[in-house]
Parts: C-alpha cells; structure tokens; sequence
C-alpha cells in the first residue's frame, strides 16, 4: 500500500511529537518541547502537565517567527563557520535551548534553575 503525501506527513508529525515526549523525559527541568518549520510554525509542541507557560500565544507566534528567521539566516555562513551546534538563550526565569535537524527547529525551554544544562542537551542531542 502506498501512503498518500497526507499520510506521511501525518507520520511525519507523529514522529516530531513523539520525540517532543521523548525530550520532556529527559529531566523535569522541561518545561516545554515543540517543532517549528523554516518559517516559524509550530508542527507539534508539548508543554508539561504540571506547568503554567509564561508566554500568550501571539508572544509564542512572535517567538518562533524570530528565531526561524535567525536559522534561516545563519545557514548562509555554516559554510564558512561550521554546522550549528545548539543555540542556548538564558533567562532568569528560563533557558532556552534551539537545536536544528533537517530544516526544523527543536525549541526546549528549562526552568532556570536548572544546573545540568550541558547534560540534558547532550539527552536531546541523542533523541532528534
């Protein structure tokens, strides 16, 4: 049976999601794990049960439009610097870890207390 675009992009979906699962696992520190596309969309997003996100929705919009703008524009200079590693934005109140595969962005935000940035980065590094 040959699946229909709709169908793999579904599956397509379904695997981003599950790798969103996947990351709010690997500490409680996670707040929240979402897919944006090249131009800021989100394709899937979780936020933790137990969590109140600290963003309205036009902030997030406004959010991920910024730093899919800023991927977008980074790729002109991979060449010359190298692939992008991972992007860590720190707040007070959180951290903020971008990761890129494959023309989507992985956007982790951490409760900004967390200590163990580097280890949990090194956890999704592994899951996307």
């Amino acid at each position: 049976m040959v699946k229909t675009p709709a169908e793999k992009w579904k599956d397509t979906i379904i695997n981003y999601r599950k790798k969103c699962q996947k990351i709010l696992q690997t500490s409680k520190s996670v707040r929240y794990s979402g897919v944006i596309n090249q131009y800021g969309r989100t394709l899937t997003g979780i936020v933790r049960s137990d969590v109140k996100p600290l963003l309205k929705s036009e902030q997030v919009k406004n959010e991920f439009f910024i730093l899919s703008t800023l991927m977008n524009l980074r790729k002109d200079s991979e060449k010359a610097v190298g692939k992008l590693n991972y992007v860590l934005l720190e707040h007070q109140k959180v951290s903020i870890i971008i990761l890129q595969k494959n023309k989507m962005t992985f956007y982790v935000s951490i409760d900004g207390n967390e200590k163990s940035i580097n280890s949990i980065i090194l956890k999704i590094k592994k899951i996307i």
